[in-house]
């Protein structure tokens, strides 16, 4: 098979990485890509949001199968244009990627299908999300509806810091995105991530993990697209598993098919585990970033074969193996980051860190001058397996230090709560 990867971060490289190694595929193509999914896959310059070009080079190489990495083109609709061709593709129609695309539409599924969520309002104006604020106090959650790269969602615990937040989405922070607001319940418990292979019909369920959102080691500062993360999550047990499923996934997926937009591709639930059960704080309709990279390290299985699948309606049929192995990932991000980035900073020792259990994924790199250097705010994923989160974490740490690249950060205590736990047991 010949197939063309869209993307250039962590998550794509950890899918490539994984794809290359199918005995199926014939040439894997990546656009726009990065250095490290240069190893992996040939690069091409294609405009992705220029869907006629996507279309016309896949003519030209006979792309069998497109895989969509990030959420930007799905929600644009390239699954659509590319559909409209009778060029097969891995992601969901633009109808159903307003899961993602709007917060406001899935927290509107979540009443109307009695799916358990956080109470929740939707404001198009700042006066009468102000007074919602006023009304029910703080903490808060003041989310932008639409997409702004994970930055867009603060968990207020002060009315201060809820005022701060509506004020910076309606004065325009988050461009369109932040036009309208949702307004959400502060949840307590325990967050994981859950994700399902989806054909339209089927969802299989495909790993668990848990990301570290904010910037700072104890959960600390503001929230970035993911510090680092590790699968599988003990808080998901099977129980919890076959409850998310029941009340939360197959509600969806029946939902979406009756709204005329069946949902194929990967769903990601972003879940609080409560004293009540499993709700759902959204949904993103891509693989994780970090997330996918530590759950394409624990899968036995050929990833090509399950894109393959659940692009022509096959799940019904299939399973997914995960190897014992913990999984834990390091996010190495530039100075400034999550604000504005230092760019152009030079990174040695990489290819060094990578060994028996270790890989470095690359997230933000380009090459200038020869040279390795940092193009972005989450630069490098430096991801292990091990017996135990405790170990896959000490050699991620053990991998990380052989880095040598002073302009970069990174959190120090990624997988803490597994680690604790699995220390008390």
């Amino acid at each position: 098979m010949n197939v063309l990867l869209l993307g250039s971060g962590g998550r794509e490289h950890a899918l490539a990485w994984k794809i290359a190694a199918s005995p199926l595929l014939t040439k894997l193509y990546a656009t726009p890509g990065n250095p490290g999914i240069g190893s992996e896959a040939e690069l091409t310059k294609l405009d992705i949001t220029d869907h006629a070009a996507v279309v016309a080079f896949c003519r030209e190489t006979k792309i069998d199968l497109v895989v969509v990495g990030p959420e930007g083109p799905l929600v644009a609709g390239i699954t659509d244009d590319l559909r409209a061709e009778n060029i097969r593709v891995f992601g969901p129609s633009k109808a159903a990627a307003r899961l993602e695309g709007s917060k406001g539409f899935t927290k509107d599924l979540c009443a109307r299908y009695n799916i358990p969520t956080a109470a929740y309002g939707r404001f198009g104006d700042l006066a009468s999300a102000k007074a919602y604020v006023e009304k029910t106090g703080a903490p808060i959650v003041i989310k932008a509806d639409g997409l702004a790269a994970g930055k867009g969602v603060t968990v207020a615990m002060t009315m201060e810091e809820a005022q701060a937040a509506l004020a910076s989405c309606f004065d325009g922070s988050f461009g369109a995105a932040g036009a309208e607001v949702v307004i959400e319940e502060f949840m307590t418990g325990e967050e994981a991530s859950f994700f399902c292979l989806c054909d339209g019909t089927t969802a299989l369920p495909f790993g668990t993990a848990q990301d570290h959102k904010r910037v700072g080691d104890g959960d600390v500062g503001p929230n970035t697209g993911g510090m680092g993360a590790y699968s599988p999550a003990p808080v998901m047990t099977p129980d919890m598993i076959e409850r998310t499923m029941r009340e939360i996934i197959e509600p969806t997926m029946r939902g979406m098919a009756e709204l005329g937009a069946p949902f194929a591709g990967i769903l990601f639930a972003g879940l609080m585990i409560t004293e009540s059960g499993p709700k759902l704080i959204e949904y993103n309709t891509r693989f994780g970033d970090p997330e996918c990279q530590v759950l394409v390290m624990r899968l036995r299985d050929d990833l090509l074969v399950l894109l393959n699948a659940a692009t022509d309606g096959q799940l019904a049929h299939m399973s997914v193996r995960w190897r014992d192995e913990a999984a834990l990932t390091v996010v190495m991000a530039a100075r400034g980051y999550p604000g504005t980035p230092e760019k152009g900073s030079v990174i040695r020792g990489v290819d060094a860190a990578a060994g028996e259990g270790v890989q470095i994924f690359h997230a933000g790199t380009a090459i200038n001058g020869g040279a390795l250097v940092a193009n972005g705010g989450r630069v490098l994923n430096v991801t292990a397996t091990g017996a135990t989160v405790g170990e896959a974490q000490a050699r991620a740490y053990a991998a990380l230090d052989r880095i040598d690249w002073p302009d970069g950060f990174c959190r120090r205590d990624i997988g803490w709560q597994a680690v604790a736990r699995e220390q008390a047991g």
